[in-house]
C-alpha cells in the first residue's frame, strides 16, 4: 500500500494552505469551510478553523487526509515559464468552444486595480507580434511584455466552488495578494 505524502498538517494556517495549494479551496468549501476567499484567516490553523465549524478530532484528521489527497491527485502541465493545471487548460478549451472563439487564444493581462493594487484580466484575443506566447496542452496563453514579466513562474489554476468560480493565479512575483487570489501587489 502506497503511503500518502503529507504536504498539509493541522498546524498550518488556512491562508498558507489555500495560497500554496489552490485546489484545496474546492475541497474546503464542499466540507462547509467557506472562510477561504477574501476573508481567509491569516492566523487560524486548519485545526482551529475546523473545530470552530464543529468538526471532531477524527473529522479534522479525515479532512486533512482529504486535502492531501486532493493535492496528490491534481495533475499539472508544467512549463519552465509557468504552470497551467490540467483543470485550467480544460476550462479554457471549454470556454473557447462555448463562446465560439476556438480560433482565439487566452490573453492574460495585468492591470492596475483590485484590492491589492493589480488584477488579472482574462480575455480571448489574437496574438500580436509583440506578445509572448506560451503553449501547453493545445492551449496558447498570450501576454504583453509587461504582463509576462509580472506573471512568469506563476501557476494558473481554475477553481470552482460555492463562493464562485474562476481562474486563480499563484504568482511568486507578487509581494502580497488578496485572499481570493484575484489581485496582488
Amino acid at each position: 500500500m502506497e503511503q500518502l505524502q503529507v504536504l498539509i498538517t493541522k498546524d498550518m494556517t488556512i491562508s498558507n494552505v489555500v495560497s500554496k495549494y489552490p485546489s484545496t479551496i474546492e475541497v474546503l468549501q464542499e466540507e462547509g469551510i467557506h472562510c477561504v476567499g477574501c476573508s481567509v484567516s491569516f492566523t487560524e490553523t486548519l485545526e482551529e478553523g475546523f473545530k470552530s465549524h464543529g468538526l471532531s478530532d477524527q473529522e479534522v484528521t479525515n479532512l486533512i487526509k482529504k486535502l492531501n489527497n486532493s493535492i496528490k491527485e491534481e495533475e499539472t502541465i508544467v512549463s519552465k515559464e509557468l504552470t497551467l493545471t490540467k483543470k485550467a487548460a480544460e476550462k479554457i478549451i471549454e470556454l473557447r468552444k462555448k463562446s465560439n472563439k476556438e480560433d482565439l487564444n487566452l490573453r492574460i493581462k495585468i492591470e492596475p486595480g483590485g484590492c491589492s493594487g493589480y488584477s488579472y484580466r482574462f480575455s480571448f484575443d489574437q496574438a500580436s507580434k509583440e506578445d509572448k506566447v506560451v503553449e501547453q496542452e493545445s492551449v496558447k496563453l498570450i501576454f504583453d511584455k509587461d504582463s509576462y514579466n509580472f506573471i512568469k513562474g506563476s501557476k494558473i489554476d481554475f477553481v470552482d466552488s460555492l463562493q464562485g468560480s474562476g481562474f486563480k493565479v499563484i504568482n511568486p512575483n507578487a509581494k502580497s495578494t488578496c485572499g481570493c487570489g484575484q489581485s496582488f501587489h
